[in-house]
């Protein structure tokens, strides 16, 4: 049974071009916003309910304007806001592995993953003084232990924004409503991605640094590059209580910028859409290259890549 299942999924997840569109045999929910999650009366798949991700004042501490909230370090994130004239950046520190966050100087906190596991973390707000040159405007260091490594994988963050009510988590729990099982589930969103969004080759000709992806936006063109594809998966899988990992990295042979995911099921454990692997083992996989989608010029030939960020 197991066996049957997991060809089921692979020859649909086969379909998903992460950076390209392709044909899809997913049934099409007209609308996303009409769709709800499963709930208990429900035969098949029954999703956890949704991982949440935010901003608590009433625990947040700080000073020079700076509001920093580590209350939710176990669950893999911490949260912060600040008030500056100046641009402000985010740095999340991890030994020798930093992650920076455009932060909004008019109070409006952002909330970021802790993806690089258990250990010493530096919070810093960093604040522009002249041209690229920043100065630590509020710093704080705390010990995280997470209460799983899945954790930060399971939530919406800065990087992949998406909320309860967004049409993006409503399609997923329609999708979700009519699989059987969590392999169903994982099918029927790659299936529906593939079918419904097309690759947008002047953006990719065009998008500059720090771009964000809105999941909900992707599906409301219809159509995107490889981090909207990724990210558009990532927001779909993480509110059916999948983790999904969304990785930026580089590809040869041109040192192309590219992004792909990874997925968790329960059963068989991170999985690509060509072989299955060991339980609670981190493997990469980039649908794109699997499916033959998006020119090479954009996506590279993936006979090599190099991971640079995780989200």
């Amino acid at each position: 049974m197991r066996r049957r299942w997991l060809c089921a999924l692979l020859a649909a997840c086969a379909l998903l071009c992460a950076c390209g569109a392709g044909e899809g045999s997913a049934a099409a929910p007209t609308s996303p916003s009409q769709g709800a999650q499963a709930t208990g009366s429900q035969a098949g798949y029954q999703p956890p309910p949704m991982a949440q991700a935010a901003f608590d004042a009433s625990a947040a501490t700080g000073e020079n304007d700076c509001l920093l909230d580590t209350s939710h370090l176990a669950r893999g994130y911490v949260a912060v806001s600040a008030v500056s004239g100046k641009r402000l950046k985010f740095q999340v520190v991890f030994g020798d592995v930093k992650y920076n966050y455009d932060l909004p100087g008019d109070g409006t906190p952002i909330v970021c993953p802790l993806q690089s596991g258990d250990g010493e973390y530096t919070f810093r707000v960093m604040e522009n003084v002249a041209d690229t040159q920043y100065s630590e405007k509020y710093a704080r260091t705390e010990q995280v232990q997470l209460a799983s490594e899945l954790e930060p994988f399971l939530r919406p963050s800065c990087y992949v924004d998406y909320a309860e009510g967004d049409d993006c988590v409503a399609l997923a729990g329609q999708l979700a409503a009519s699989a059987a099982d969590e392999a169903g589930m994982v099918s029927a969103v790659y299936a529906y991605i593939v079918e419904h969004i097309r690759y947008d080759t002047p953006k990719a000709e065009t998008i500059g640094t720090g771009y964000l992806s809105d999941p909900d936006e992707t599906l409301a063109t219809g159509k995107g590059i490889c981090i909207d594809y990724a990210v558009l998966a990532a927001a779909m899988l993480r509110s059916q209580g999948v983790p999904t990992k969304v990785i930026t990295g580089y590809v040869a042979p041109n040192d192309l910028y590219h992004a792909w995911n990874m997925i968790w099921l329960e059963e068989t454990g991170w999985i690509t859409v060509k072989i299955e692997v060991d339980r609670e083992t981190w493997t990469r996989v980039d649908l794109t290259f699997a499916a033959g989608g998006a020119d090479a010029e954009f996506i590279g030939d993936g006979s090599n890549y190099r991971e640079y960020k995780t989200y």
